[in-house]
């Protein structure tokens, strides 16, 4: 059975779409991934540009309230954001994790600097997903009985 992860951010818009579509490439079939956003404003052109640049297509995806998910069973809750952090909802039985990511919407600068900005928080988003792949495979790869 796959293990079912969501990622929580507040706009549902940047930071938990890369880490629900960079889970996806990473993992290949082993997890079903998710993400919602606690007050969702759609899909951030520069999000669609800085995944496009390696080879992740997330275009169709739409932002969507994590309300709506409300229920749902997940083995694990990553809000990548302090302000998701502090009124995500409760999700029974989920193990939570929070990633404090920076928004590379808050650069003032434009241009190549900005682009830069996204894709630092690609980068961080994937060296921090690699290792809970780590984590989770260490958890799982426990021998069995001798036969």
């Amino acid at each position: 059975m796959k293990r079912r992860v969501l990622f929580v951010c507040t706009g549902n818009s940047i930071r938990s779409q890369m880490a629900e579509a960079l889970l996806r490439e990473m993992a290949g079939e082993r997890f079903e991934v998710v993400s919602a956003g606690t007050h969702p404003s759609g899909l951030h052109p520069a999000a669609v540009a800085t995944m496009r640049e390696v080879g992740i297509d997330i275009s169709g995806r739409r932002s969507r309230a994590v309300t709506v998910l409300a229920g749902e069973p997940f083995d694990h809750v990553v809000t990548v954001c302090d302000r998701a952090r502090e009124i995500c909802p409760a999700f029974p039985g989920a193990a939570r994790r929070h990633w404090s990511v920076a928004d590379p919407t808050l650069s003032r600068a434009g241009g190549r600097e900005r682009a830069t900005a996204f894709r630092l928080v690609r980068e961080d988003l994937a060296d921090r997903i690699r290792r809970f792949l780590a984590e989770v495979d260490a958890r799982t790869d426990v021998p069995g009985p001798a036969v």
